[in-house]
């Protein structure tokens, strides 16, 4: 599983079939887990996403406000963005 794999996976809850307009992805906001530090994978995303951007890599991020970082530089970037949507 890739890192931008491993980012959607932290935004679903239930199976692997996202539809747009389901209720699948949960807010960051809302995760239980979210004001726990952010996992390997959304570090190492974040980092090369950062990078990409010119932005600086915060390294103290929470799994939540680390995967709105990370929407917020794939918007920046266009990296990770499903074209299909």
């Amino acid at each position: 599983m890739n890192n931008e794999e491993n980012h959607n996976q932290e935004h679903t809850t239930g199976g692997q079939d996202n539809f747009r307009g389901d209720n699948t992805v949960k807010n960051p906001d809302d995760w239980t887990t979210g004001d726990e530090p952010m996992t390997g994978a959304q570090s190492s995303y974040l980092k090369t996403l950062s990078d990409e951007a010119g932005e600086e890599f915060d390294e103290s991020l929470s799994k939540a406000d680390a995967s709105k970082r990370i929407d917020e530089l794939q918007h920046k970037t266009g990296r990770g963005l499903d074209s299909n949507k």
